[in-house]
C-alpha cells in the first residue's frame, strides 16, 4: 500500500480550509438574512467567490502534489510548498472581504499562481526524467 504522507495532509488543509472559507459565507447569510443566493450583496459575492476560486484552483494543487509523490519526486520541500499554497489561499480568504487586508487577495492571487506553475514545472521534469 503506498501511503501519500504530503498529500493526505494537504487534502485534509484542503477539506478545513474550504470548511472555514464556507463557515465566514454562512455567518454573512446570517447577518445579511439572506438564505439562498448573495441577494445583491457584494460582501457575500466576494466570500463565494473565495471559495469558489479556492476549489477551482485546490484541485490542480492536489492533483499534481499527489502526482509528484506518486512519482517518488517528492521529498521536504514539496510539504513546505503546500504549506505557502494553503497560507497564501487564506491570506487570499481575507483579501477578498476588502478594506485594509486586501493586499491579501493579490498574495494570495500570486503564491496561487506561482505555487501551480512551479509544481507543473516539477511534474514536467519528473517525466523528462530529469527529477
Amino acid at each position: 500500500m503506498t501511503v501519500l504522507p504530503v498529500t493526505l495532509a494537504a487534502a485534509a488543509a484542503a477539506a478545513v480550509l474550504n470548511i472555514w472559507l464556507g463557515i465566514r459565507i454562512g455567518a454573512l447569510r446570517t447577518a445579511l438574512q439572506i438564505s439562498v443566493g448573495d441577494g445583491g450583496s457584494e460582501s457575500l459575492q466576494r466570500r463565494m467567490r473565495a471559495q469558489l476560486n479556492f476549489v477551482e484552483n485546490t484541485a490542480f494543487v492536489l492533483v499534481l502534489i499527489a502526482a509528484i509523490e506518486l512519482a517518488g519526486a517528492g521529498s521536504w520541500w514539496l510539504a513546505y510548498v503546500a504549506a505557502v499554497y494553503f497560507i497564501g489561499r487564506v491570506a487570499h480568504g481575507f483579501g477578498m472581504d476588502g478594506g485594509k487586508l486586501k493586499v491579501g487577495r493579490m498574495i494570495g492571487t500570486l503564491v496561487t499562481m506561482l505555487v501551480q506553475l512551479g509544481l507543473a514545472v516539477v511534474a514536467v521534469l519528473v517525466v523528462m526524467g530529469v527529477m
